[in-house]
């Protein structure tokens, strides 16, 4: 423990040029007593840890000493692919692994090559949430994740339409699009992906998962994704829109049918026929879109959001004007 401590001082140190007690006692989460002793320790085995005292005082490392010797473990290695995904890493309980990771990647980096990488980090951010929106909290994340890593088969408690259900299934991976965590699994043989937002209890068994030979884990989502993307849309609605309102309504048509809502048009209103994956979701959406829309065609679609609209509105009879 020691050990691992004094080597994450000598590489926060090659990081970060001089540091301050205080600094390092925060980095490292001990004391700053910890940090004189370990400091001491380091210089008394021959690495050139120097010391200055007052309150510009610090530890640095003298002499253009670095170390290559970064010693990335296996569990570290295992993390490798969510440097840069900091929330990820944390839901899936990796955030301290991967931070001590990308403390030793640029430990080994020369400074120029330092540099390079702190410049492209304060002048490019990654962000995978959608707007407007916040990820679903997922409690069984983690306990998912250990069974994907031991290949352990589960039992999940699963809520569907709103109903508790049990599966058993092959975990074979998380995936995170759009800033929601799905999970690939097999059922039966059959391959299955469950939200895992929808997740209310995980059961570990006592029984291996034989993942398929080749299964590709990012192919296979990428080819699920263009399946149901392919899809036929069940139906298809003429509409007169306002400009003001097309960035809505891109969001509620299917991805692949996004092209089909202009982004910029010169007139206050349009008229355009777009697609939608169901009834059900075509008179929700158009619902939520308020003022905004106007349903030309087909006529059911039209005489439903009509009867939905006058429905809501009977709940809000009109009455005095509330002042203000």
């Amino acid at each position: 423990m020691r050990a691992a401590r004094m080597m994450s001082l000598l590489l926060q140190l090659q990081v970060r040029g001089e540091l301050t007690g205080a600094e390092l006692a925060r980095l490292l989460e001990v004391s700053e007593r910890t940090v004189q002793r370990d400091a001491k320790a380091l210089a008394d085995a021959g690495i050139p840890v120097r010391s200055t005292r007052g309150p510009a005082g610090g530890y640095r490392l003298g002499g253009g000493y670095r170390t290559r010797l970064t010693g990335i473990g296996l569990d570290e290695a295992g993390a490798l692919a969510f440097l840069g995904l900091g929330a990820p890493a944390e839901q899936l309980g990796l955030g301290d692994l991967v931070e001590g990771l990308q403390t030793k990647i640029r430990a080994a980096l020369t400074t120029e090559a330092r540099d390079s990488a702190q410049r492209t980090a304060d002048r490019f951010h990654l962000d995978n949430v959608r707007w407007f929106a916040r990820p679903e909290p997922v409690p069984f994340l983690g306990p998912l994740a250990v069974a994907v890593w031991q290949d352990r088969r589960v039992r999940l408690d699963y809520e569907r339409d709103g109903r508790s259900t049990r599966r058993t299934v092959d975990p074979l991976g998380p995936i995170l699009a759009s800033g929601e965590w799905y999970l690939v699994a097999l059922r039966r043989g059959a391959r299955r992906t469950y939200r895992v937002s929808r997740v209310r209890a995980v059961h570990p068994l006592d029984q291996a998962v034989s993942r398929p030979a080749g299964f590709d884990l990012a192919e296979d989502w990428r080819a699920s994704r263009r399946e149901i993307e392919s899809e036929a849309m069940e139906v298809e609605v003429t509409l007169r829109a306002r400009a003001s309102s097309l960035p809505a309504l891109r969001r509620v048509v299917p991805a692949t049918r996004q092209h089909l809502v202009p982004t910029l048009v010169n007139e206050p209103h349009i008229e355009l026929t777009v697609p939608f994956e169901s009834r059900s979701w075509a008179v929700f959406a158009l619902l939520g879109l308020g003022g905004g829309v106007e349903v030309l065609a087909p006529p059911w679609v039209r005489e439903r959001v009509a009867d939905q609209s006058r429905s809501a509105a009977a709940h809000y009879p009109a009455g005095p004007t509330l002042p203000g």
